[in-house]
């Protein structure tokens, strides 16, 4: 399937960073006054969309530069609202996320369906920041707020024998046109997978939100995967589902093109794409007369906490 390309943004439209980078050391002042009181609080109690959230800094991505709110939330895939990379902001409006609920199924201890709000309150929240490579061999850093996927898993006691995780997105067609488009060939609901071991890596990360703010519609609110050693289609997005299984779960663009997408999908830029190389990436912001194009790394930067995972598997197989 081809995944359609946008216009690239320009510099003149984003915010600057002098903005955020201000408002998130105050941010951290005050909260590492709040933090020395030790009462009990829910970091997503009746949060809406924009609300600020309770999180503490964390080291991850402190020398990266996070792009500019404005294309974070701007640029986005998620081909429930449309295939356009506008379409996620133009019809975010349409999505409820508040209540939400997530169903636990198959090899676990601790089964059925949960509030959101249940599950954030035993995850204290963490600002990470981690480089997002898409697919489509562009880029950009997102300061994310969440906590481990590995804490969240943990609640549930999965069962040794279980060793894989999958997850599902919402499917709600009245809430998400792109799912009742007559041109869409994508079975809903767009499902995803990992093995345990990577679930329970240190960088697995579940976000609801990100620039110090409860997650924003078009980016997945209000809870999302985010794994940043493979491509983007991988860090699935408004999740309400989580099954524990000892089999490789199907997922959604290995079964439309498994030719070009992968179960593992981990940024690799000596297996090309079969329509693109994945050599070099478009770092956003990125306009038409500053194309900021850099060399992709293996594991998009972090090998040093992933390569062992894939340690005497042939990544070209296994891509």
């Amino acid at each position: 399937m081809l995944i359609k390309s946008s216009p690239a943004i320009k510099e003149s439209s984003v915010t600057d960073e002098s903005v955020y980078l201000n408002r998130r050391q105050f941010m951290q002042g005050s909260l590492a006054a709040a933090s020395l009181l030790a009462v009990p609080f829910s970091p997503f109690a009746n949060a809406i969309e924009g609300d600020a959230l309770k999180f503490v800094k964390t080291s991850y991505g402190k020398n990266d530069v996070p792009a500019p709110f404005e294309v974070i939330t701007g640029y986005n895939n998620f081909y429930e609202f449309g295939t356009d990379k506008t379409d996620p902001k133009k019809y975010q409006g349409q999505l409820k996320t508040n209540p939400w609920n997530i169903r636990v199924t198959g090899m676990a201890e601790k089964t059925g369906s949960f509030h959101l709000e249940d599950i954030l309150n035993q995850n204290p929240l963490e600002e990470r920041i981690y480089r997002l490579r898409c697919v489509e061999a562009w880029s950009m850093v997102i300061p994310w707020v969440g906590f481990p996927l590995e804490k969240l898993l943990a609640q549930f006691k999965p069962q040794a024998s279980a060793k894989y995780v999958a997850f599902e997105t919402l499917e709600d067609a009245k809430q998400f046109p792109g799912q009742r488009s007559a041109f869409s060939s994508i079975p809903w609901p767009y499902q995803e997978g990992l093995r345990m071991d990577e679930a329970m890596n240190e960088l697995s990360f579940m976000a609801v939100g990100l620039y110090g703010k409860s997650l924003y519609t078009q980016n997945g609110a209000p809870i999302r995967l985010v794994v940043p050693w493979k491509y983007g289609f991988k860090s699935i997005k408004s999740i309400v589902g989580i099954h524990f299984t000892d089999k490789q779960p199907a997922t959604t663009w290995n079964r439309i093109a498994p030719s070009e997408y992968g179960f593992y999908a981990n940024v690799n830029p000596q297996v090309d794409h079969p329509r693109w190389s994945q050599s070099s990436e478009r770092r956003l912001p990125s306009g038409l007369f500053d194309v900021k194009r850099i060399k992709t790394e293996m594991f998009n930067g972090y090998a040093e906490q992933v390569a062992h995972l894939y340690q005497g598997m042939d990544l070209r197989r296994n891509y």
